[in-house]
């Protein structure tokens, strides 16, 4: 699974330079770039929430299976159209409007299997290899995909994609099953309702999702970075910008020994969000492409650091028989606010100028993750050494290895 993913991940990072790319040559508008991310909400957030409730309910090996051969085929999708003398806009946004519905189905039943396949004691290493398997893709995938699109054609890039799509399902197939848990239920709103009722009414899983999306709402700028890149005089360092925040993200990871020993989630979470919030407005500021690139880079250190103790905490806190339900809700977490803040960026962009809209993002972020961090001090004070939750998953672990 761990190999899938990273070829998938080489690959959907050069549609993701792709598409807004493309819609940038077809359109020159911010807001129709940033458009193909509002695009995007609604399906996450009803197949996300779905994608949850499956993911507690079958075999979670065979849903990922499934939504990543949707996947190729959404790409060939896009290969096809842009393979016309005239692009048709309209599909680029059904499809990205049906590649969030798919990444909804499959990223609850993913992030689920997770503690099914790794001790307790092992979780916070085995989520800092999953994370440096994300970043390598996005690292080395938007370089590739800048480099093929400036020097191929956007078409290539997704031929690329498709490729890597069947590379990943054969992987995938050699995948042991992950089936149901036995206190699985059938799929239902009554068991979508309850997996909301116990997110929302644990404060210190509220607090993971609040700020995270309060993080990425206010100070995302990636609608803006073709458009950033032209701004810099250096078109050709589009794959690079958008792969900066990954450099931060790896060294993080390549050095993430110390989270293990560290208890106080809550803190440090908000600390990183915070840390986000400062790089990103620092990156608005300067007009110069090495600085920038250091503030991007700063940018996703800190992202990472919040990633890192988020997804810990999730894993060591939450019941099996909730996880997959709490999978669907931390993917709207992590992906409604940069996809919210691709059109909050793009609409200030267009009003103000793109500095204004970077750097006014990145103070709002501050001050926000602050404000949510005074408000929920369970959050804020969690210690994974004496949280009760903490201590009955360990408990549940334990009873699981001794059976």
């Amino acid at each position: 699974m761990w190999s899938a993913g990273l070829v998938t991940y080489l690959g959907s990072m050069i549609t993701y330079v792709a598409v807004p790319f493309q819609i940038k040559e077809l359109t020159h508008s911010y807001v129709a770039v940033g458009l193909s991310g509002l695009i995007e909400i609604l399906p996450l957030i009803i197949f996300g929430l779905y994608g949850g409730v499956l993911a507690d309910a079958v075999d979670r090996k065979k849903m990922v299976w499934a939504t990543e051969a949707a996947s190729l085929l959404l790409t060939l999708t896009l290969l096809i159209n842009a393979l016309l003398p005239h692009p048709h806009l309209v599909l680029i946004y059904v499809t990205s409007a049906l590649f969030a519905a798919v990444n909804g189905l499959q990223r609850p039943s993913m992030d689920a299997a997770l503690p099914r396949l790794i001790e307790h004691k092992d979780l916070a290493a085995a989520s800092a290899l999953m994370s440096l398997r994300w970043q390598l893709g996005v690292i080395i995938g938007p370089t590739i995909g800048g480099i093929i699109i400036s020097t191929f054609s956007i078409p290539v890039g997704y031929a690329v994609d498709v490729f890597t799509f069947v590379i990943s399902l054969i992987f995938l197939s050699r995948v042991r099953s992950i089936p149901a848990s036995k206190e699985a239920e059938k799929p239902s709103l009554a068991g979508l309702l309850e997996g909301i009722r116990y997110a929302f009414g644990r404060q210190d899983l509220l607090g993971t999702y609040l700020v995270d999306l309060a993080a990425m709402f206010f100070a995302m700028p990636t609608a803006l970075i073709p458009f950033w890149a032209d701004q810099l005089g250096t078109p050709w360092a589009l794959g690079l910008m958008y792969a900066a925040g990954t450099f931060g993200s790896v060294i993080i990871t390549l050095t993430s020994g110390w989270t293990k020993n560290y208890s106080r989630h809550g803190r440090a979470i908000m600390w990183a969000a915070m840390g986000w919030g400062t790089a990103i407005a620092l990156a608005g500021i300067w007009n110069s492409l090495i600085l920038v690139l250091a503030f991007l880079t700063l940018a996703g250190a800190s992202d990472m650091v919040s990633a890192l103790f988020r997804s810990t905490m999730w894993n060591q806190t939450i019941p099996d028989n909730y996880r997959g339900r709490l999978a669907g809700i931390e993917l709207l977490s992590y992906s409604i606010g940069p996809l919210a803040g691709q059109m909050r960026a793009a609409s200030m962009a267009a009003v103000t100028n793109l500095s204004i809209s970077v750097t006014s993002g990145g103070i709002i972020c501050i001050i926000v993750v602050a404000l949510l961090g005074s408000f929920m001090p369970k959050f804020r004070r969690y210690d994974a050494k004496t949280n009760e939750f903490a201590l009955a998953k360990l408990r549940e672990n334990q009873l699981r290895e001794n059976n």
